[in-house]
């Protein structure tokens, strides 16, 4: 699904939802899968963004187990984490300017 090329450089995905949706997938810096995705609202158009999965962790010595580090924590089935932003047109607007602020000086203001 995604590649990491030479020298670094990211692949982005571009497919469909299966609503027929577009979507686009990548990895971030850390290798966390995350989407670019055309919101389904019909009030007005907006997107989806960020990572697609918390993937919770919990500290290893506050486990039955014990041990040191980060390990995975089992969240319940009827328990939501939201990951991705639901963003409007207006506010990607607004985001915009810094966005492209840090591509041209990695600074966001």
């Amino acid at each position: 699904m995604y590649h990491r090329t030479k020298g670094g450089v990211w692949e982005m995905k571009i497919t469909k939802t299966n609503r027929g949706f577009n979507i686009i997938t990548f990895k971030d810096r850390y290798d966390a899968d995350c989407s670019l995705q055309k919101s389904s609202i019909a009030t007005e158009d907006c997107i989806w963004l960020g990572i697609d999965d918390a993937k919770p962790q919990i500290l290893a010595s506050k486990t039955k187990e014990g041990g040191t580090g980060w390990v995975s924590y089992h969240i319940p089935s009827d328990v939501l984490l939201t990951t991705r932003m639901h963003l409007t047109q207006k506010q990607v607007k607004k985001l915009l300017p810094h966005l492209i602020k840090f591509v041209e000086t990695g600074n966001i203001q």
